[in-house]
């Protein structure tokens, strides 16, 4: 339950900073789908979840 909180919330924050994200590279990556439904531009970035992720473990694993 937990990884669904997660992701749902991790999913809202890559919708709202979309903008932010395609100015450095993000969101263009193999892997970032993007899709209209219900007359609303929804995006799902796997491949950027995934470069996001390394990132945070490899400062983690630094600190």
């Amino acid at each position: 339950m937990r990884w669904l909180i997660v992701f749902l919330l991790a999913s809202l924050v890559f919708n709202g900073l979309r903008g932010w994200f395609t100015r450095i590279g993000l969101g263009r990556l193999p892997g970032d789908f993007s899709f209209r439904l219900g007359g609303r531009e929804w995006y799902v970035p796997l491949a950027s979840s995934l470069v996001l992720s390394l990132l945070a473990m490899g400062i983690g694993a630094l600190i």
